[in-house]
């Protein structure tokens, strides 16, 4: 679900597939995971208020990396190179915020995730590795042309770490993912949990926001 800048593919064996919002589909498979751990934060004794009572550091390099992302796709009339250059470059901008933020329960996780996607996009000339079966189970297009979320690759470098999972055609959301996403998806709903005193992970005593198990 690596974010990626597609090519013409010439000499790479690229089957191209379009995707109708622009990174969107990987902040919304993102978004339903955390989503779903926020429904199981009450019933497993936390408080969801105590995430008004976190304090972030540099917010700004979230929206900044997102920015470059958003760019890099949909601003019309950029050469291939240099969409792909804005892509790979939201993720070190990205990665400010999540070292002013290391000390956040999850953190750590997201930024192993995050480093895995951006290995494997880079190993691969700026796009994100697909299994093609993961697509066909995905229920993706295969043959459109335009700029993809992920590609099937003739010869791909660090296969293993590229979109090798599939959330099914039938699903809500369904799309494909990655290692790294698993991890960034883990980490999110891990430090949720630690950060809101779920009984479910060991509670952070470093947010005094959380409430006691068994508080709501």
């Amino acid at each position: 679900m690596g974010i990626s800048a597609s090519g013409d593919g010439g000499g790479r064996g690229r089957r191209p597939r379009a995707w109708a919002v622009p990174v969107g589909l990987a902040a919304m498979f993102l978004v339903a995971l955390v989503a779903l751990s926020a429904l199981a934060v009450p019933l497993a004794g936390g408080r969801l208020g105590a995430l008004v009572e976190l304090h972030l550091r540099r917010v700004w390099a979230i929206y900044a990396a997102l920015g470059l992302a958003v760019l890099g796709v949909g601003l019309p009339g950029l050469p291939d190179g240099l969409r792909s250059l804005l892509l790979v470059a939201a993720y070190p901008v990205g990665a400010v915020f999540l070292l002013a933020n290391r000390r956040v329960p999850g953190m750590a996780l997201v930024a192993l995730g995050a480093a895995l996607n951006l290995l494997a996009i880079t190993a691969n000339g700026g796009v994100m590795p697909a299994s093609a079966e993961a697509l066909a189970a995905a229920g993706l297009p295969v043959a459109e042309p335009g700029f993809e979320n992920s590609a099937a690759l003739a010869d791909p470098r660090l296969a293993f770490l590229g979109d090798v999972f599939a959330i099914p055609a039938s699903w809500p959301l369904s799309n494909v993912f990655s290692v790294g996403d698993v991890c960034i998806g883990a980490g999110l709903a891990w430090g949720l949990h630690r950060i809101c005193g779920s009984r479910l992970v060991p509670r952070w005593t470093g947010n005094a926001g959380a409430a006691p198990p068994g508080q709501l």
